[in-house]
């Protein structure tokens, strides 16, 4: 972090930044912004109309976003943080997105080393999101207003839907009198490998192997504990044949992968 620093702009030639939303995002980003010398406002609650900052961000919900900014002096570069929604609701001002490519909780974040998806109706603000990013240790990446609800909904795949899954997989441990807290340093060395080796090479298990009895054992014990998760269970194990079945040279397709009637005797 401090190695980045040295390439920034002094202290005292950074804007002046507001933050607009006093939820998870804007209470961390205000902490992360002042940790790296930005003088901050806020966070704001919802509809204040900050006076004197060259930079207002806005971390409000995606359907307030237009009127938050209507209600904002005209002059200061306004932002907002969010993943799917375009620069269209910040019209008339000089604008700019800035998503972190990271989760927040209640405990806050970490943004340093994170992804941070940005856009801007003109240079300089293009050049404030960039700003933004480096100063917290990120790296920017510009998506383009037809992608961003394709790159949100990716971001969700990756980080939401893995909790439900994790949660998923925590109940039926749960049944064998197994706690979660042995489940992850699994999920922890899986993502690590999924990073590193991309998912074809990190890939392990029955499905990977192809072993298609074992499967169906799964199933059929997950169908008499926890029959609520059958549906999410089978559409993973399809998904992670698909991506065996990419990932196989053809002429070890048909080994890797048996058809899914493997499991047609134990469905219904």
């Amino acid at each position: 972090m401090r190695e980045l620093e040295r390439d920034l702009p002094s202290t005292s030639a950074r804007s002046n930044v507001a933050v607009v939303g006093a939820g998870r995002l804007g209470r961390a980003l205000v902490a992360a912004l002042r940790e790296v010398g930005y003088a901050v406002e806020g966070p704001l609650g919802r509809g204040a109309a900050p006076c004197g900052a060259d930079v207002v961000l806005l971390c409000v919900p995606d359907r307030e976003i237009a009127a938050a900014a209507a209600s904002l002096r005209r002059g200061a570069l306004v932002g907002h943080c969010s993943g799917a929604t375009g620069l269209e609701p910040l019209a008339p001002h000089e604008a700019f997105s800035w998503h972190p490519l990271m989760t927040v909780t209640a405990q806050g974040a970490r943004f340093e080393g994170a992804g941070a998806a940005i856009a801007g109706s003109t240079e300089r603000a293009l050049a404030m999101a960039r700003e933004l990013a480096a100063a917290l240790g990120m790296q920017a990446v510009e998506v383009a207003e037809g992608d961003r609800v394709a790159y949100h909904a990716a971001a969700c795949m990756a980080s939401n839907f893995l909790i439900t899954l994790e949660a998923a997989a925590e109940r039926l441990a749960a049944t064998a009198g197994v706690d979660r807290v042995l489940l992850a340093p699994l999920v922890r060395a899986t993502v690590e490998n999924w990073a590193a080796l991309g998912p074809e090479r990190a890939l392990t298990g029955p499905v990977a192997r192809g072993d298609e009895d074992t499967v169906a054992r799964q199933r059929a014990e997950l169908a008499a504990r926890t029959p609520e998760l059958l549906g999410l269970f089978d559409a993973l194990a399809e998904a992670t044949r698909a991506l065996v079945h990419d990932a196989a040279p053809p002429s070890g397709r048909r080994d890797a992968v048996q058809a899914p009637g493997a499991l047609a005797g134990i469905r219904g």
